[in-house]
């Protein structure tokens, strides 16, 4: 049984190595799964289907995004309670969670699944998509339940202190999928359809052998769902809303970002694609080290110990200028072949390469973000991180992004990014320092 730390008391340097591992690990798979449907679509039905796929996928990432901004706010409210060893305020918050998002999980797949025509064709599926696009959206929304079910019991395990056990759904997912897709695709003759319901089988078989687990070996405080209170529900929005707000920022600007990339043709577009897809990976530890310490710094908060919560951000920014300057090395040693895995035209290549050896520098800065952010967000603060991330993104990124692509080319989108990555944790950094946010209080102590 996975030990679920107590990160109130013993060695920081040591929990925070222990704990971000199985989250750098659990968060590679995740990436992978969206390859997953990829790959087959791609090989066994062909270039059209799997621009179908990627259409729908935009949503499905919509979604996602949405997904994830509520499971923050559940990790603060959670490890808080952890921090505070109130057992039967940790019970009554699961359920609360577990209800709304039972229902609100419900309410998007049934709307997702009759608005799917519509959402595709105001985003500006071809005609000739519509038809697969529809259909793998709409099986996907269907699955949503599934999908919101096995992030929400990662999350809980991660905010008592268990990062291990989770890992160990999304291994079965993700091999489930790859088992199935070609089976539903290719033997079963579904096509599309097949890869949308090999995705939502493989979730709602993980998320039903994780509740097996953890209602049989306890290790979540579930009781029988009832209503949550007001307090409660109140709770909840003011930082889930917010939360999931901050994720669309972040897709929105990415899309901004886009439309500068788009600007200097195939060539760049195609490396800068190839290089995105690596940069998903590089970045996975700082990612992790961001949600490791909102989990640790979380249960800290809830139990008042401040000067613990600061030993954790100095921890978090030491190990991410550590794990960012080795991976610095290793673009420099192999950004070349790496890029050259997804794309083979020599100018594309070439960009790419040249792309992720430039903003490399600047890893650190964002990977400084990650972590001060995650140890404010812990705190509840939901409102701050996501003024904090409108500014990097609209404020910063998008405009020396496009600034600098005027004067130095294209190689000035690189150096624009790069550049709002060093803004924006001066940014965190002071808000870290001699913002408000260690004043906010979610529960009547």
């Amino acid at each position: 049984m996975a030990r679920q730390y107590d990160f109130t008391e013993g060695s920081i340097a040591k929990q925070l190595i222990v704990f971000s591992f199985p989250i750098i690990f659990t968060n590679l798979l995740q990436v992978s799964y969206q390859f997953i449907d990829s790959f087959w679509v791609g090989n066994l039905l062909g270039a059209d289907s799997l621009a179908a796929v990627a259409v729908a996928s935009t949503v499905i990432y919509t979604i996602l995004s949405f997904i994830i901004g509520m499971n923050n706010a559940a990790l603060t409210i959670l490890s808080q309670q952890k921090g505070k060893n109130d057992k039967e305020g940790l019970k009554r918050y699961v359920n609360a969670f577990i209800v709304l998002l039972t229902s609100l999980s419900v309410i998007m797949g049934v709307f997702g699944f009759f608005a799917s025509a519509p959402i595709l064709r105001w985003i500006g599926t071809p005609k000739e998509m519509m038809g697969e696009a529809s259909e793998y959206l709409q099986i996907n929304c269907l699955g949503i339940v599934f999908l919101f079910g096995y992030n929400f019991i990662g999350t809980v395990l991660r905010s008592l202190g268990d990062s291990k056990t989770p890992l160990a759904f999304v291994i079965l997912a993700v091999v489930l999928n790859t088992v199935l897709d070609p089976i539903f695709i290719s033997l079963l003759d579904l096509g599309v359809s097949g890869a949308a319901y090999a995705t939502i089988l493989s979730q709602g078989l993980s998320f039903i052998c994780g509740m097996y687990v953890v209602l049989r070996r306890g290790l979540v405080p579930f009781s029988l769902p009832k209503l949550p209170t007001k307090k409660e529900t109140g709770l909840i929005l003011r930082l889930g809303i917010p939360s999931g707000l901050q994720m669309s920022v972040i897709s929105a600007g990415i899309a901004a970002i886009m439309s500068v990339v788009n600007s200097f043709g195939e060539s760049v577009v195609a490396g800068f694609s190839a290089a995105q897809r690596l940069d998903s990976i590089i970045m996975l530890p700082a990612h992790a080290l961001g949600t490791a310490v909102n989990s640790m710094a979380g249960q800290n908060i809830g139990k008042g110990n401040w000067k613990r919560v600061s030993s954790i951000a100095t921890y978090g920014v030491l190990y991410n200028m550590a794990v960012t300057g080795f991976i610095i090395i290793l673009i420099y040693a192999f950004a070349a072949p790496a890029v050259r895995l997804f794309i083979e035209e020599s100018d594309a290549a070439r960009f790419g390469t040249e792309y992720l050896r430039l903003i490399s520098w600047f890893y650190p800065f964002l990977g400084i973000n990650f972590v001060l952010n995650g140890i404010v967000r812990a705190s509840g603060a939901m409102y701050q991180v996501l003024v904090l991330n409108i500014i990097s993104f609209w404020v910063l990124r998008y405009p020396l992004t496009f600034l600098c692509s005027k004067f130095a080319g294209e190689n000035g989108i690189a150096l624009g990014m790069g550049i709002s990555f060093a803004i924006s944790s001066a940014i965190a950094f002071s808000y870290y320092r001699f913002g408000n946010w260690r004043n906010k209080k979610l529960f009547a102590y």
